[in-house]
């Protein structure tokens, strides 16, 4: 049964996240339940796939393809996917899975997801082929990106001042990039001012 509680969970954990840049990296945390696990108690493969939805959809909240998929009517589904099982997972093993999207072709894009133990160790690894589906079939990734900057249909002078990128590494090793600017432009409607 696919975890719908959970990922409403997920969903309301990450509610107020700050948005992230397309290829941004969505970290979020999870435990293996009994429901997860198979035979030898141990994490069932099968469901360590369904389990990284819970990374995928928030991360596609937070960097606006959910937003935008619900503008445009389009769909999002997954073309292909290639994993590779590191470590053993038992139960209740906490797990930190990290999400990102790490290209594009001119019809998918490509995520890239993991599973990484208390140890410090990946525990599985996934590259996921992700399309975008709209009324006539896979909407090309030239489009979507294109309709990421569907802001210029409201304002004008569009720009980003005062950028400021950060990279902290902390002590666990775990690696994050931020960046702040200030956002400007001018609103075609009114002509006012925007910051």
């Amino acid at each position: 049964m696919y975890p719908i509680v959970r990922m409403m969970w997920q969903n309301f954990l990450h509610r107020k996240s700050p948005p992230l840049p397309l290829t941004g990296v969505h970290v979020s945390h999870h435990y293996c339940l009994p429901w997860d696990i198979d035979l030898w108690c141990e994490l069932n493969n099968g469901r360590t796939l369904t389990l990284y939805d819970l990374g995928r959809i928030p991360m596609f909240r937070r960097v606006g393809l959910l937003g935008l998929i619900e503008r445009k009517g389009w769909g999002v589904t997954a073309a292909g996917v290639s994993v590779r099982y590191r470590r053993r997972v038992r139960m209740f093993d906490h797990l930190e899975m990290r999400s990102r999207i790490i290209g594009r072709d001119a019809r998918f894009f490509y995520l890239e997801q993991s599973m990484w133990n208390r140890q410090g160790d990946c525990t599985s690894h996934c590259l996921y082929r992700i399309a975008v589906t709209g009324q006539s079939g896979i909407v090309p990734t030239a489009e979507v990106i294109a309709a990421f900057s569907s802001g210029h249909d409201a304002f004008e002078g569009i720009a980003h001042e005062d950028l400021n990128v950060t990279t902290m590494l902390y002590n666990n090793g775990t690696v994050f990039t931020n960046m702040w600017y200030t956002w400007t432009g001018k609103a075609r409607a009114t002509g006012e001012a925007v910051a």
